[in-house]
């Protein structure tokens, strides 16, 4: 009886040793996970493009496409709708537990508001600011807040009565912005190579931060667990940042011309698509204040922006082949180099298996 009770409390302890192993085990792989191009799926169009929004409840991908969005079946690469009067498309934000979006029209300084059901356009809020363009949810509070790049301003917006909340003043050109779990508000301020903190309760800023040996600074992303924010910017640099305190505690190499990061909670995973030179650099975070390099995957030329579906740990990023700038004439002063027809496609990164 001794022996077989021994054996019992033998075989329970070696079971409990290997459960417990497992997670632990799988965690310490996470900084050895490679990525790759997995699909490719085409759009028509000549349009230009910017920032990316992901549905994963409902599978759709939403491509900015100058004064359109295209309305992608993630399952089967399909345009499945689209959105239509976005004069100047620029972002996305998606409040699932309101069940709208809100995309940033830069020209027309507006944000529309669209059912995330059937896609149509429910309302028209004007933001108080020029050119809306990177825009984010806070679920603490309810509000999307939205960086004006030619005011210096962020606005804030309540999500149900879909009015202008305030308007608050960062001292520089915003750009991407993200929230934490208690309605802090962070954004890049591009031409002062830094974030700014904001209150996004009261619309009061908090501080300054600067990013020292980050130029420009574009793309951000954030890891609320551990307190970490994740700056990408031109100089080829990601600034790893304490969001209680903005001190930088780590730099990486990334590649050339960033405009979006991501990051992965269950991977420990931090993402840039880097159009300059086609690729996607993937940084582990090994602890707070420690980070590497895990891989260097090419992707396409202009491939700038991305959406991750952090539980799949998929990510869509979007690019195609530019034509000749057209001659300058009096009605267009500056003009812009359009997509060549054909040639738009949808990237779909996933982990090795």
């Amino acid at each position: 009886m001794k022996s077989r009770n021994s054996l019992r409390a033998l075989l329970v302890g070696s079971l409990l040793a290997i459960q417990a192993a497992g997670p632990a085990h799988a965690v310490k792989n996470h900084a050895d996970v490679h990525f790759d191009v997995a699909q490719r799926f085409s759009l028509s169009g000549t349009d230009r493009w910017d920032y990316l929004g992901l549905d994963v409840t409902r599978h759709r991908l939403f491509v900015s496409r100058a004064s359109h969005v295209q309305v992608v079946d993630t399952h089967t690469g399909a345009q499945i709708g689209e959105i239509a009067n976005t004069d100047g498309v620029h972002g996305f934000a998606l409040a699932q537990d309101r069940g709208v979006g809100f995309i940033t029209n830069g020209h027309a300084n507006t944000v529309s508001v669209f059912n995330l059901d059937s896609l149509s356009t429910v309302d028209t809020v004007k933001v108080g600011g020029q050119d809306p363009d990177a825009i984010a949810y806070s679920t603490a509070l309810k509000r999307i807040f939205t960086s004006n790049g030619d005011s210096s301003t962020v606005s804030a917006i309540d999500v149900d009565s879909r009015k202008l909340v305030a308007t608050t003043d960062v001292g520089g050109k915003p750009e991407s912005l993200v929230t934490d779990d208690d309605g802090i508000v962070f954004v890049n301020i591009e031409d002062k190579d830094a974030i700014v903190e904001i209150d996004g309760k009261t619309n009061t800023v908090l501080a300054h931060w600067s990013l020292a040996g980050c130029k420009d600074p574009s793309g951000l992303a954030i890891d609320t667990h551990a307190h970490r924010l994740f700056s990408v910017c031109s100089n080829q640099r990601m600034a790893v940042v304490d969001s209680r305190s903005g001190h930088v505690v780590s730099t990486l190499p990334i590649g050339r011309h960033p405009d979006a990061a991501a990051f992965d909670p269950k991977l420990n995973a931090v993402f840039s698509s880097n159009g300059g030179d086609g690729t996607l650099t993937v940084v582990h975070e090994d602890g707070a204040d420690h980070y590497h390099v895990v891989q260097t995957l090419p992707t396409q030329a202009g491939a700038r922006t991305l959406a991750l579906d952090s539980n799949a740990h998929e990510l869509y990023l979007v690019t195609g082949k530019l034509g000749p700038v057209p001659a300058t004439t009096r009605q267009n002063a500056h003009p812009r180099a359009q997509v060549i027809s054909g040639t738009f496609n949808v990237m779909v990164v996933r982990p090795r298996p």
